[in-house]
């Protein structure tokens, strides 16, 4: 496939990727100016820039640069000894640049943290969508940042939904006992993330549930709950804030402090 083709399907999967591009070459090098290789978020590559030591490289770079989202010029030498390990001889120097999709955040539940949620994600760069068994709140005019609203009973809504690996899931629906649906539901899906609202108390008597229907140990370990950074957030809108908080640290992979399921 035509490497800008790709592009253009990781785009419209919601998935990020590197493409990296030879803007430099001299000597012996293996691939010549302007050769450019996909780099995807697994390590899997489409074209080349000439294989060997050199690619090798690239591909570990090009994954920094997808988790960092910032570009990176880059120069080897092509001699033996070198970092790149290559005997052809020579000089290469690489441009890498990220290829970052606009991430999708489901919000399951479209009350006060929702409608604050929904306006700083859209500031941010995510799509939004918004998932509420009530038709007056998930309403376009209640959400106007979101890209679709949708009334629909909680334990059917994942049939109507495209979650991928790159996507965000937030619960805080109006009720523990939707909680807990919604929640089945996001376990079955590749999320990045999974975060529930709720009490230290309710949280584990929603997860005591979820182990009695077969769940397991490591599978809840991916919840994030009690959900957000610890910020002492008090109002609808200091909590959305603590919540794209931790999601915006688990996109850029930070060190900060993320909290998950302790079961």
């Amino acid at each position: 496939m035509d490497l800008y083709e790709e592009i253009l399907e990781i785009k419209k999967r919601g998935e990020d990727a590197a493409l990296v591009t030879i803007i430099d070459a001299s000597g012996s090098s293996p691939r010549e100016t302007g050769a450019k290789m996909l780099v995807r978020l697994d390590g899997s590559i489409a074209g080349t820039i000439g294989g060997g030591s050199l690619e090798l490289l690239a591909i570990k770079e090009a994954l920094q640069v997808i988790k960092s989202g910032k570009a990176r010029r880059l120069k080897y030498e092509l001699q033996p000894g070198s970092e790149s390990g290559m005997i052809c001889g020579g000089n290469v120097e690489l441009f890498i640049e990220p290829i970052l999709s606009n991430p999708t955040l489901f919000i399951f539940g479209a009350g006060h943290i929702g409608v604050a949620l929904s306006k700083i994600a859209r500031l941010i760069g995510f799509r939004v969508i918004v998932i509420d068994n009530r038709p007056e709140y998930a309403t376009p005019e209640r959400f106007p940042d979101a890209e679709q609203t949708i009334v629909t009973d909680y334990a059917g809504a994942f049939s109507q939904l495209q979650v991928e690996r790159s996507s965000y899931i937030v619960i805080v629906t109006h009720g523990h006992h939707g909680d807990e649906v919604v929640l089945t539901g996001a376990l079955h899906t590749p999320a990045r993330y999974i975060g529930m609202i709720g009490s230290k108390k309710k949280n584990e008597t929603v997860f005591q549930h979820l182990l009695d229907k077969g769940f397991t140990r490591e599978q809840l370990q991916r919840v994030h709950a009690p959900i957000g950074l610890e910020i002492n957030a008090q109002t609808p809108e200091e909590i959305a804030v603590s919540i794209m908080a931790e999601i915006i640290a688990v996109r850029r992979n930070s060190t900060a402090q993320l909290k998950t399921a302790k079961t």
